[in-house]
């Protein structure tokens, strides 16, 4: 059922975003990182018009790579979180997938498959993150085990490891995650990949053979000091939703559930159809801009599941009325500053928003 909010997908921003990965690392092959529905903006649609500049595509799981094989995207398609079962393998095995490898149970799987197939396999390699990945101790003489596997394709054999703290450069972490993960591989001959958008966008030691770009090719910045101008990123989702109501109200009046914000003189509000329910996030505090009207307007008082209610009285050049299209966030408010006035990260407004208005 299709409500009132819409969600528009700017090709040109994702083609714009995907040359800037580029050119921040000119010597490295790219996955584009188009997990969970290319965070809401739709994967087979994102995976079409990125197909022509990117060398492949990264998702999560098996299920997101069958969606986009059947989509007709025919490029290499990583699986980031590996293979869970006999059926993942088979599927892999069937639509072409590179399979990452990070804990014993996929290897005895591995061991135990009955199919003669040669799948292209990533080692990960746990440099600090601690969430997949196998110890860097073992990495030599895992590799070694794959290289040799009969299941394996050696040509295509990788490594790979994942930042927990590329967004804060401050830290010593991504530093010693380098480290660690160049001393664990030290003397191996194979492709890797450490970077994602943080550490594509300022970590250029860590470029290595191939980057993994996601939040910014959807031109969100991964840092929370920095916001996209700084690395001339562009909006690829517009978030709207049209105006249904202007009225005017007294001093005091209060607006909203709870009551939560009070006029603090007789001013003009208007009433926008989107809310929760349409993937606005639940936490926006008051203040949190609205653009309509070609100026910002402020939120006021709480998001409600359909409705949220914002401050008319300074559009008086150019009155809001009914039936005027407000812009949540898109190409003239960056949705960095409506996740920090949410207490939240874009990651989960973007992948919110877009899945909900089925992106």
């Amino acid at each position: 059922m299709k409500r009132s909010a819409r969600i528009t997908v700017h090709p040109e921003a994702l083609q714009h975003n995907l040359k800037r990965a580029k050119e921040c690392a000119p010597d490295s092959k790219v996955f584009s990182v188009i997990k969970a529905n290319a965070y809401g903006h739709n994967s087979v649609a994102t995976a079409g018009i990125l197909y022509p500049d990117t060398d492949a595509f990264a998702v999560s799981c098996v299920p997101e790579a069958v969606v986009l094989r059947e989509g007709g995207i025919d490029l290499p398609i990583k699986i980031l979180q590996g293979y869970q079962n006999n059926d993942d393998l088979n599927i892999a095995a069937d639509l072409n997938l590179r399979l990452m490898v990070h804990e014993e149970r996929q290897l005895t799987l591995l061991d135990q498959y009955s199919k003669k197939h040669k799948f292209d396999i990533t080692l990960k390699v746990d440099s600090g993150m601690h969430r997949l990945g196998f110890q860097p101790e073992r990495i030599h003489e895992l590799f070694t085990k794959l290289k040799n596997h009969p299941q394996v394709n050696p040509d295509n054999l990788m490594l790979a490891t994942h930042f927990s703290s590329a967004d804060e450069p401050d830290k010593s972490t991504t530093q010693d995650q380098i480290s660690t993960f160049n001393k664990a591989c030290e003397g191996i001959n194979a492709p890797k990949s450490l970077s994602n958008s943080a550490s594509v966008l300022v970590w250029k030691d860590a470029h290595a053979d191939w980057v993994r770009p996601g939040i910014m090719l959807y031109g969100s910045s991964p840092f929370t000091d920095k916001d996209r101008d700084s690395f001339d990123l562009q909006a690829a989702m517009t978030f709207e939703a049209p105006v249904i109501s202007v009225h005017d109200l007294k001093k005091g009046d209060c607006i909203g559930y709870s009551a939560t914000w009070q006029c603090p003189k007789d001013m003009q509000v208007a009433v926008i159809a989107c809310g929760y329910a349409d993937g606005y996030p639940r936490h926006a505090a008051s203040g949190t801009p609205v653009w309509i009207n070609g100026k910002t307007t402020e939120l006021l008082g709480r998001v409600a599941m359909d409705m949220i209610v914002v401050n008319a009285d300074d559009h008086k050049e150019n009155p809001i009325k009914v039936g005027d299209w407000a812009e949540l966030w898109g190409k003239n408010l960056s949705v960095d500053t409506v996740a920090e006035k949410a207490e939240t990260i874009p990651y989960e407004i973007l992948c919110n928003a877009g899945n909900l208005r089925g992106a």
